[in-house]
C-alpha cells in the first residue's frame, strides 16, 4: 500500500483558483483560505480598491474587476486567468445579492436582478470555466449556495434569494452529473448564519441575536474560520470521488 500522506489531502500548491465576490466577507475569507493552502489565487469583484487592499496579503494573486452580471466581464475573467497562468484548477462562486423583501412588495425587476447575479451568472461562468476544465481533464467548481435553497428562510422574507439559491443546489447537481465522466467536479456549500455584508444586520441585532440562539441547534451563528474545512475538502485531493454534493455547514439548521 502507498503511504497516505494525509496533509496533502488538503493542499492545493500551485493549483489555480478563480473567487469571485472576494472583495468582503466570505469572500476575502475563501481567497485568503485558498492562498494559505498554496493554491494561485484569483480575486474577482466589482470593488477593485478592495481587491488591490487583499491582494497586497496574497502574494502573487490576480486582481480582476469584474460584474458577474456582465457576460463580456466573465469571458475577461476567465481569459486573463488562462493567460496568467494556463489553467483554471478551482473556482468558486461565490458572489450573490439578497435583500430582504416581502414577496408581495418585491418588485419584479428586483426578483429578475437577483436571478441574474445569483443564478445566470453562475452558470455563465461556470460554463465558461467548465470547457477549460474539460479540456484539461479536471476541476473542481464550489458554489455557494445558501440553507435557504434548502429550507424556507421564514421568518425573514426572502423570495428571490431563497428561489435562487434553490436554483444553485440543484444546477450544482445537474452540471456534477454532465461533467463527472469528463473530469469536472461540481459541488457546493450551503453556509447556515455566518456575518457577511448581508447578514450584517443580524449580527449586530440583539433580537436577532436571540432569533439565533433560540432555533440554531448549535445555539449561534457560525464564525467565519467554521467554512474553511468544507473549502479545503471540496476543493482539493480529499474529495476526489465527491461530485453533486451539497455540503451544509449551518449548525444543525437544515436537521431540526
Amino acid at each position: 500500500m502507498e503511504p497516505i500522506a494525509v496533509a496533502d489531502l488538503f493542499r492545493l500548491d500551485d493549483r489555480v483558483a478563480i473567487v469571485t465576490g472576494a472583495s468582503s466577507g466570505l469572500g476575502e475569507r475563501f481567497a485568503r483560505v485558498l492562498h494559505a493552502a498554496g493554491a494561485h489565487v484569483v480575486i474577482a469583484a466589482r470593488r477593485t480598491d478592495r481587491l488591490n487592499d487583499l491582494a497586497g496579503d496574497l502574494d502573487g494573486a490576480l486582481v480582476v474587476g469584474c460584474d458577474v452580471s456582465d457576460d463580456a466581464a466573465l469571458a475577461s475573467l476567465t481569459a486573463q486567468t488562462i493567460d496568467a497562468f494556463g489553467r483554471i484548477d478551482v473556482l468558486v462562486n461565490n458572489a450573490g445579492i439578497g435583500t430582504p423583501i416581502a414577496a408581495e412588495d418585491e418588485e419584479l425587476d428586483h426578483f429578475r436582478q437577483v436571478m441574474d447575479v445569483n443564478v445566470n451568472a453562475l452558470f455563465a461562468l461556470s460554463q465558461l470555466v467548465g470547457r477549460q476544465m474539460i479540456q484539461q481533464g479536471h476541476g473542481s467548481i464550489i458554489n455557494i449556495a445558501s440553507i435557504l435553497g434548502l429550507v424556507a428562510s421564514a421568518p425573514i422574507k426572502q423570495a428571490s434569494y431563497s428561489a435562487s439559491k434553490g436554483a444553485v443546489v440543484n444546477l450544482t447537481r445537474e452540471l456534477a452529473v454532465q461533467w463527472a465522466r469528463k473530469g469536472v467536479r461540481v459541488n457546493a456549500i450551503a453556509p447556515g448564519w455566518f456575518p457577511s455584508e448581508m447578514t450584517a444586520e443580524m449580527f449586530e441585532s440583539g433580537p436577532s441575536q436571540e432569533f439565533l440562539r433560540r432555533n440554531a441547534p448549535a445555539g449561534r451563528g457560525g464564525e467565519a474560520h467554521e467554512l474553511d474545512g468544507a473549502l479545503l475538502f471540496l476543493a482539493g485531493s480529499a474529495s476526489t470521488y465527491v461530485t453533486g454534493h451539497i455540503l451544509t455547514v449551518d449548525g444543525g439548521w437544515v436537521a431540526r
